[in-house]
C-alpha cells in the first residue's frame, strides 16, 4: 500500500492525459463496472466486457487514500463506475438528456475526465452496505442530503461521505454515490478506449498506465 501512495502521490507531474487503473486485491477495492452489463438504468452495456476502470493518477491517489482509511474499519468501496468515455456519454445523454443525472457531452462531464467516481460501501464480506437507493435511482431517495431514511442508512451515507470528502471528493447533489475530486477543472474531457491495448504495466503493481490517449477532448463545467 505504500508503495501504491508513493506512486500516486509523485503521478502528479505526469502528462495531463495519462490515466491509471484502478483495483488490487492488496487494496480491497471492489470493481463492479454497472456499464458492462445491461444492468443498469439504460437497460445497456456501454462499455466492453473487461473494461477497466481509470482514473487520473491524482484522482486514484485521494481514492486510495479513502479506501486505507475504510479498510482500517473492515469496510471497502466498492466501484460502480470511474471514468466513462465521452462517447459512452453521448449514447446516455441521447436516453436521457437530463443534466440533473447525466452531464452534456457537448461540455464533458467529471467522469469523463477520469475525475469522478461512483461508489457504495462494503463489508469484509464484501456485502453492500444498506444505502438510500440502487445505483442509477433517478428519485428523490437518491439525493445526497434526503432526510427521510432509516437511521442504519442514513449512518451508512454519512460515512461514506465523510470519508470521500476527507480525502479531497465533493458530494453531488442530486446521487448520493457520485463523488467528484475537487480539483476536476484541472483536466480535460477524453474518448480513450477503457480497454487500451497499448496501455503499459506502471512500476507500481496493479496500476496500469495509458499514456497513449486519443487527443480528442473538450472543456466545460458540467458534471
Amino acid at each position: 500500500m505504500k508503495t501504491l501512495f508513493a506512486f500516486l502521490l509523485a503521478a502528479s507531474g505526469l502528462a495531463a492525459q495519462t490515466l491509471v487503473e484502478i483495483g488490487t486485491k492488496a487494496d480491497g477495492l471492489v470493481i463492479d463496472l454497472r456499464y458492462t452489463t445491461a444492468d443498469n438504468y439504460f437497460k445497456t452495456a456501454f462499455y466492453p466486457k473487461h473494461a477497466r476502470a481509470l482514473l487520473r493518477p491524482a484522482t486514484a491517489a485521494k481514492l486510495a487514500l479513502a479506501q486505507a482509511e475504510l479498510k482500517s474499519q473492515g469496510l471497502s468501496l466498492k466501484i460502480w463506475d470511474a471514468y466513462r468515455p465521452l462517447t459512452v456519454q453521448r449514447a446516455m445523454w441521447k436516453t436521457l438528456p437530463d443534466a440533473r443525472f447525466v452531464a452534456d457531452p457537448a461540455k464533458g462531464g467529471r467522469h469523463n475526465r477520469g475525475a469522478a467516481v461512483d461508489a457504495t460501501l462494503v463489508d469484509a464480506r464484501g456485502v453492500e452496505l444498506p444505502m438510500p437507493t440502487a445505483h442509477d435511482d433517478f428519485s428523490e431517495k437518491a439525493g445526497a442530503h434526503f432526510k427521510l431514511l432509516p437511521p442504519e442508512i442514513f449512518k451508512n451515507r454519512e460515512k461514506l461521505q465523510q470519508v470521500m470528502t476527507k480525502h479531497g471528493f465533493t458530494v453531488f447533489e442530486s446521487e448520493w454515490w457520485h463523488f467528484d475530486d475537487a480539483d476536476w477543472e484541472r483536466y480535460d474531457a477524453l474518448d480513450v478506449p477503457m480497454d487500451a491495448p497499448q496501455a503499459q504495466k506502471t512500476p507500481a503493481a496493479g496500476l496500469t498506465s495509458s499514456a497513449a490517449l486519443d487527443k480528442q477532448s473538450v472543456s466545460g463545467s458540467s458534471r
